[in-house]
């Protein structure tokens, strides 16, 4: 037959098709596949919510039309529907929802490429055990959605699968082996979920694949020790799950590896790379912190060059710093916090230029520090806290460092006054612990100038006289910690700190085991309506509780405990709807328990007793709830839990 012959042949047929199909580029589609119609109308029957208003738009038959939805040029078959819950476009960002069941009628679609119901916050149901039907899937995305249940062992069949994000949902059960069938995998998002099981050995199947996150499941097991087969895995996050076991050594071979999350599991042994200088080149990210991991920080791990930020924290990691750390010229954060390091902290350290951040905490580090430190000028937090270091007093190259605006030196042996050379900082003090010291003296009154300062924390010291009345200054101070110092007369001025904020600017406050005699009736004077834990306990308070208090709408945590309060409870206290912490024995009030007191629903830990109450404690939850000790030492106190009042 000659070419003009198949030509005039295929003409009737293509003036046919053109009546049948539509192209989301040109041609007009009168009717929809049937079976593709049926699963669109079935999924659109299954949702009774949507608030972009897309499916509403779904009427009469022309499904190719329908927003959303891509057809095949020359087939007519739906190949993409796209609904997903975050919507954008050049004037408008739009979050919108969908509440309904996934039918399972989605896989009478056949000839789908991508199906992108992702974010879509309130689709629940099942993925459906008929998804191997999809054949041509490239694409699923299923994420933020409420779907339950197990992952379909049919999931293996989608072999032109090269992106399954099924994050951010309620899938549980094992994850099914046949995931190793999808060899054009690059991206597998799993994490979110309440999977259970080991990850399968068939995962190193997936050579393809780039991006593997399992993050936040219950996975057990041990990490598949074959998992270095994976040579193309740029982002490697099996966080925050039950893992136990060693990290296996083929992870050396991960060649394109850039982001590793190991972090929050139960793995133990050594690190066991890199082996050789070379391998994980392009390692920028590493979190193996909240483990078991023991053993040294091998040197080798100065071989990563490209290394930005390490997290090492909370493990049981022994020995010195090693001094190639220093060859890390890239790194920006640096956590080893937590670990039973010891030794001194090596001068090589001062090479790391970009560093903005360093935390070595909890260990047993000794002193002195290296003057070589001085030359982190881009440092912004410096945390040496509960070390071996013995400073005597704080280094004069510390309050030099032109970015530093955090500074953690708690129980570092630091004596004497606050020094004066923390008042004029490079860089303004943010967050100051110099907690659990030798420091002597009074709060000075400079301290007031540091009108950035987040959070300052001098407890446990031997600080002495009355808080300055500077302190009003703060404008900023969020957690304010004194306790466990000797600290006298009044705490008025506390209250007035941060008052020119919406709110307050405090969220807690501690001021316990001190010798404060007044300034509890000045708490109607500030602004503290953002202050969620306040503690006075082991003062030497007397008179009555302000009924200003209410004014705590935030409160959670609430401790007069040890103190000299008199007069009756106030009623306020019953406004404090948020309350979970009431403690207010071992002081002197008087008269009946309020009734108004039941209406603290959210009440978990409550002591009245060694007081001088009264009467019969109000029935109902949550009071009935707590046990005797709670209000025991009250002598004319009756009723559940105590003994039942006499008539």
């Amino acid at each position: 037959m000659t070419k003009m012959g198949c030509q005039m042949l295929w003409l009737p047929l293509a003036l046919t098709l053109m009546m049948a199909t539509v192209s989301t580029g040109g041609s007009i589609v009168e009717e929809c596949d049937p079976g593709d119609l049926n699963g669109l109308a079935s999924f659109r029957g299954g949702i009774h919510m949507d608030t972009s208003g897309r499916l509403a738009k779904w009427v009469g038959r022309r499904c190719c039309r329908w927003q959303g939805v891509s057809c095949n040029n020359e087939t007519g078959r739906v190949t993409e529907v796209h609904l997903p819950g975050f919507i954008s476009s050049v004037d408008f960002v739009f979050q919108s929802q969908m509440e309904g069941w996934f039918s399972p009628s989605i896989t009478l679609l056949t000839s789908l490429e991508v199906l992108d119901l992702g974010g879509l916050a309130g689709l629940s149901g099942r993925i459906p055990t008929s998804i191997g039907r999809l054949k041509n899937l490239r694409k699923l995305y299923l994420y933020g959605n409420k779907l339950r249940g197990s992952v379909p062992e049919s999931i293996g069949k989608l072999l032109k699968l090269e992106e399954l994000h099924l994050h951010e949902n309620r899938l549980s059960g094992f994850l099914p082996p046949t995931l190793g069938c999808l060899k054009n995998l690059n991206a597998l998002l799993l994490h979110s979920n309440r999977f259970t099981g080991s990850i399968p050995a068939s995962f190193s199947n997936l050579t393809n694949l780039m991006h593997l996150d399992l993050h936040a499941n219950s996975i057990t097991g041990h990490i598949p020790q074959n998992i270095g087969d994976l040579q193309l895995l740029k982002e490697l996050d099996l966080s925050d799950n039950l893992l136990n076991g060693e990290i296996p050594a083929s992870v050396n071979n991960l060649t394109s590896i850039s982001v590793m999350y190991l972090d929050a599991n139960h793995l133990e042994g050594e690190i066991p790379f890199p082996s050789n200088y070379g391998q994980m080149p392009l390692l920028g990210f590493l979190r193996l912190q909240n483990n078991q991991l023991g053993g040294k920080i091998p040197p080798n791990l100065g071989y990563l060059v490209s290394l930005q930020r390490v997290s090492l924290e909370n493990n049981k990691l022994e020995g010195a710093i090693p001094f190639s750390l220093g060859n890390l010229e890239a790194l920006t954060e640096l956590y080893l916090n937590g670990n039973k390091l010891s030794g001194v902290i090596p001068k090589s350290i001062g090479q790391l230029s970009h560093l903005i951040l360093l935390t070595l905490s909890h260990n047993s580090i000794q002193g002195p520090l290296p003057n070589e430190m001085s030359a982190l000028q881009n440092l912004q937090t410096l945390d040496l806290s509960f070390n071996s270091l013995t400073l005597n007093s704080i280094p004069r190259w510390v309050a030099k460092l032109p970015s530093l605006s955090r500074i953690y030196l708690a129980g570092c042996g630091i004596k004497g006054q606050i020094p004066d050379m923390l008042k004029s900082t490079p860089s303004p003090i943010q967050e100051l612990d110099l907690s659990a010291n030798d420091l002597t003296g009074g709060i000075p009154a400079w301290m007031g100038s540091l009108t950035q300062l987040y959070s300052l924390n001098l407890s446990r010291n031997h600080l002495s006289s009355s808080i300055p009345a500077s302190v009003a200054d703060f404008q900023e101070l969020g957690v304010l910690d004194l306790h466990s110092n000797n600290i006298t007369a009044s705490m008025e001025h506390v209250f007035k700190i941060g008052t020119s904020f919406p709110g307050g600017s405090l969220t807690y406050v501690d001021l316990s085991d001190n010798s404060f005699t007044s300034g509890i009736q000045q708490i109607s004077v500030g602004t503290l309506e953002r202050v969620v834990y306040l503690n006075l306990s082991h003062n030497l308070q007397e008179g009555k509780l302000p009924t200003s208090m209410e004014k705590l709408k935030a409160l959670q945590s609430l401790d007069f405990s040890y103190n000299k309060f008199g007069f009756g409870l106030v009623e306020a206290l019953a406004n404090l709807s948020h309350l979970e912490t009431l403690k207010l024995q071992r002081n002197q009030f008087t008269g009946r328990i309020p009734a108004e007191f039941l209406n603290l629903k959210n009440l978990k830990d409550l002591d009245l007793s060694d007081n001088l109450l009264v009467g019969e404690i109000p029935a109902g939850r949550p009071l009935s709830d707590f046990p005797q000790s709670c209000f025991t030492g009250n002598t004319g106190l009756c009723g559940k839990p105590l003994s039942p009042c006499k008539s």
